[in-house]
């Protein structure tokens, strides 16, 4: 059961920092609007994290047969990718839209860091190697869905 949990909170963690922060940095770049940006957060948390569960859980169905070993992946992606995406709903909240989306890409940065370290620990490897590819990862996704925001503004105003 314990890795079942750690499979899907892994998984929503992941998910939940790169998924959002890629749509959060893209709407921004797109619109400049903290509506639109928030209602990209909430749109995320909710079916992104129901898609992501159902996800998982028919990927876990097809190699496990223990059912409340899938269903606790399930649900544990579904929770936690829920509720990361929507800490990231705070700074926008609280800041103007630009401080709120670089608080949030530190906020995401630092959460995929701190899960990176203790995953490589966990498994007795070097944490910089697994941290940088993830890192690196979530930074090329922030980098190119600004990148999309921008030529979506353009192209469609």
């Amino acid at each position: 059961m314990r890795l079942a949990l750690k499979k899907g909170f892994s998984f929503g963690l992941t998910s939940g920092i790169i998924t959002t922060l890629g749509l959060m940095v893209g709407l921004f770049s797109g619109t400049a609007s903290q509506l639109v940006v928030m209602g990209g957060i909430l749109t995320i948390a909710v079916a992104d994290s129901m898609s992501d569960a159902l996800g998982i859980h028919m990927s876990e169905e097809s190699v496990n047969d223990n059912h409340s070993q899938v269903w606790a992946t399930t649900i544990s992606t579904f929770i936690t990718k829920f509720i990361f995406s929507l800490t990231f709903a705070i700074p926008v909240l609280l800041f103007i839209l630009k401080t709120a989306i670089i608080i949030s890409i530190v906020w995401g940065l630092l959460l995929l860091v701190i899960i990176n370290y203790k995953m490589a620990i966990a498994k007795k490897e070097k944490p910089a190697k697994l941290i940088f590819e993830h890192v690196s990862i979530a930074i090329l996704v922030i980098i190119v869905t600004y990148l999309i925001g921008i030529w979506t503004s353009i192209v469609f105003k």
